[in-house]
């Protein structure tokens, strides 16, 4: 048998599978890493795998996620690549974008190539990089970015909050003009950022440095006005945009109606909106601070606006915005730690997925081609990396989960794989569990068994999502 000649080096047999046109039983045959051959009775592999009375879904692209980022203010997130892509893994995911992350006064090319070297010996799973531009000199507008681009960082992001990051209008007109004219995607972090100063700065005048004004201080009516504003200039310079982690109802709205009037706005949202709130946060002691993030989790009346925006449209990618800091970090301060000092971010890339396909596919929410479009198939469009990734196709990379659709799970810190010291979903029960990764064709997790080693996963040079624009703006034309 050693010296047979198989025509599959896997064959994935006698699941549901979850193709473009539907879901259809049928075998997956594999052969260096991509997907070969999709029929029923397909001759045998050199390897096997059944997937009987189960699930198989593309792997999971999450395009929003922190890990091995410089410091910031002093800190280091919990996960490197190596933690973070295995809880990754574990969780359904086969594909990462996490942030090269430029802030004033740094080399974003230099930025790059550390994340390249902080990356490739430790990732379990294939990657690409999103650019975060914190610094927008000309000689990055004009040599740095269009060359990064080139190399396959194809979407940029820009906030408008956060010292030593947040652009003016100015500065974002100029980035998103760079993507337009090199096919780029622009992402935007949309909150009001003298909203969020000036009621800081009079919270803290009057001493009221509870948890709870970390959401206050946070107003849904800033997100809104940014959000808005950050449409309006993409507007302006006629190229898409994404607005990143939607917590509010009204911004989402304000996505809707761009939508309506044919305009090129995506937007994403994550799990942390949909399953947890500011009631989370308002804790009498510092647990709520497992909750604390940017934007902040709305009243959980909001949350049926957010499952809406997911459902009919509005909101086209769901990620986990994982961003791990130790809960023991974020009360360092002690038990009068005030809500500024408190790391913005919560644990979420292993929890994504089930939480999502309990409470969308098992709660009668969403279709599995709905989830599948959500977690992976769009994301994969948008930032440069369909069909080689997304998708269950002949030609595609062999990215590949198996769900136990069944499986009830009760969440515990204990059970993932991340670095840091606690989950803000401790003790919420799921249904269905992804039993089985499969990146590149090779099997990464089994039946809680990982069989991946670090440095196994590759850069992948993204597509430029969209076509250069070598004409001016019509504005400019005028």
């Amino acid at each position: 048998m050693n010296g047979e000649n198989f025509p599959f080096d896997l064959v994935i047999r006698g699941g549901t599978v979850v193709l473009p046109e539907g879901a259809a039983e049928v075998d997956i045959g594999v052969r260096d890493g991509r997907i070969a051959e999709l029929a029923a009775g397909l001759p045998a592999g050199r390897e096997e795998l059944s997937a009987e009375g189960r699930i198989v879904l593309p792997g999971g692209v999450d395009a929003h996620c922190h890990m091995d980022q410089q410091p910031w203010e002093g800190r280091s997130t919990a996960d490197d690549f190596q933690s973070g892509t295995l809880s990754a893994l574990c969780g359904g995911t086969t594909t990462i974008i996490p942030f090269a992350m430029q802030m004033r006064g740094q080399a974003l090319s230099e930025v790059v190539a550390d994340y390249h070297e902080r990356a490739l010996p430790k990732a379990h799973i294939d990657y690409t990089f999103h650019l975060i531009v914190g610094d927008p000199t000309q000689q990055l507008l004009e040599e740095e970015l269009p060359r990064l681009i080139a190399e396959g960082c194809t979407s940029v992001k820009v906030y408008l909050t956060y010292e030593g990051l947040k652009l003016d209008d100015y500065e974002v007109l100029e980035v998103l003009n760079v993507a337009r004219r090199e096919g780029a995607m622009v992402m935007v972090h949309a909150e009001n950022d003298a909203c969020i100063r000036w009621l800081t700065d009079h919270f803290l005048k009057a001493r009221k440095t509870q948890l709870r004004y970390h959401v206050v201080s946070h107003p849904a009516i800033g997100d809104r006005e940014a959000t808005f504003r950050a449409i309006s200039l993409a507007e302006v310079i006629e190229t898409p945009i994404l607005v990143c982690h939607v917590s509010a109802a009204a911004a989402a709205e304000e996505i809707r109606r761009a939508k309506k009037r044919g305009l090129p706005v995506y937007a994403e949202t994550c799990p942390q909106y949909l399953f947890l709130a500011a009631e989370d946060i308002d804790t009498p002691d510092l647990s709520g601070a497992m909750c604390v993030c940017t934007p902040p989790p709305r009243p959980r009346e909001n949350q049926a606006e957010i499952w809406r925006g997911l459902l009919d449209g509005t909101l086209e990618v769901f990620s986990s915005d994982h961003s791990p800091w130790h809960y023991r970090d974020k009360i360092s301060g002690g038990p009068d730690t005030p809500f500024t000092r408190i790391p913005n971010g919560v644990p979420g890339i292993e929890t994504r997925l089930p939480l999502l396909f309990s409470a969308g596919v098992n709660g009668g929410r969403m279709s599995l081609m709905q989830f599948a479009e959500l977690t992976s198939t769009t994301p994969a469009r948008l930032y440069g990396l369909y069909p080689r990734k997304g998708v269950i196709a002949i030609g595609s990379d062999a990215d590949l989960a198996i769900w136990d659709a069944g499986r009830e799970v009760t969440i515990r810190n204990s059970m993932l794989h991340h670095a840091t010291d606690h989950t803000p979903y401790e003790d919420m029960v799921v249904h269905g569990w992804p039993v089985t990764t499969i990146s590149r064709g090779e099997i990464v997790w089994h039946e809680g068994k990982v069989s991946s080693t670090p440095g196994r996963g590759r850069f992948i040079a993204a597509e430029r999502p969209f076509t250069p624009q070598t004409r001016l703006p019509s504005v400019l034309e005028s």
